[in-house]
């Protein structure tokens, strides 16, 4: 099976960055992975033309059509993202927006391959839990909206950089084997 992991922040050294190191040397194991950071492709923000409500294509010319090459070749995707002011990063949302033209909500529409599986692992700096179930409800909804079926999440909080991150190694490995034993052939 094919995995893909995503840094969704624009950081590529920090606490998010770790969590993808950890679950990619993990998923490595048993699977074939790649890790991709959303920042190391250049993706315009969504103009609003709703050109792809009649065609399912999208007119924007960026790096964005080989991340869908990534979601594409991949069985499992799991996005890593921290909390920047309770949601996704800017630029993952401008990722998720340009989704448009694959999205289960118009005809006609593009479409992914079936029976992808999609996980979620967010961490925030503040002790309460909320601001990662609010993460959690993001990437889920645009995993619904792309026929990907939602499999698990893991959020952690108190995360200031990849030493406090440290603290939930353990749980971040437990929830890799919980993959692992899910998407056994």
């Amino acid at each position: 099976m094919n995995v893909l992991v995503i840094n969704c922040s624009p950081v590529k050294n920090g606490a998010t960055a770790e969590i993808v190191e950890i679950v990619s040397s993990e998923l490595k194991k048993s699977f074939c992975v790649k890790s991709i950071c959303i920042d190391d492709y250049k993706i315009e923000f969504c103009k609003g033309c709703r050109t792809c409500h009649q065609t399912a294509l999208c007119n924007i010319q960026d790096d964005f059509k080989s991340v869908v090459e990534e979601f594409e070749n991949a069985d499992i995707i799991i996005s890593c993202s921290p909390s920047y002011w309770a949601d996704v990063p800017g630029q993952y949302k401008s990722f998720i927006d340009r989704w448009t033209p694959w999205c289960n909500t118009h005809e006609p529409h593009a479409m992914i391959s079936k029976n992808k599986k999609g996980y979620c692992i967010v961490q925030r700096t503040g002790p309460g839990m909320h601001e990662c179930e609010r993460l959690i409800q993001t990437i889920e909804h645009f995993y619904g909206h792309l026929e990907i079926e939602c499999a698990g999440s893991i959020g952690f909080t108190s995360v200031e950089n990849k030493n406090d991150l440290l603290k939930h190694k353990n749980e971040i490995l437990d929830f890799c084997l919980k993959i692992v034993e899910q998407n056994k052939n």
